[in-house]
């Protein structure tokens, strides 16, 4: 709500217009990949779905009925499993 209009449209127009496909091959380290399956804003089937298969070894984490805020709306379980994922 801070941002300036400029600001957000050029931010959604890099995101989408984007690929990053070549970057997510190149992961090397442990990737936990984390997505509501009710993200309005950024849809799980083009976002985290695609990513978890790119990335080799990836652990794909679905939050049921969460939307794009999850780190905010259900902050604990993001926390926890955070952690039990650091610490696996």
């Amino acid at each position: 709500m801070l941002a300036s209009n400029k600001g957000v449209y050029d931010c959604i127009k890099a995101f989408s217009e984007t690929d990053f496909t070549a970057d997510l091959k190149r992961f090397d380290v442990p990737t936990l990949v984390m997505h509501g399956d009710d993200d309005q804003i950024v849809p799980i089937a083009g976002s985290a779905l695609r990513s978890a298969k790119i990335i080799s070894g990836a652990v794909l984490k679905v939050y049921k009925g969460a939307s794009h805020g999850l780190c905010t709306t259900i902050k604990s379980e993001i926390n926890e499993d955070l952690l039990a994922f650091i610490n696996a």
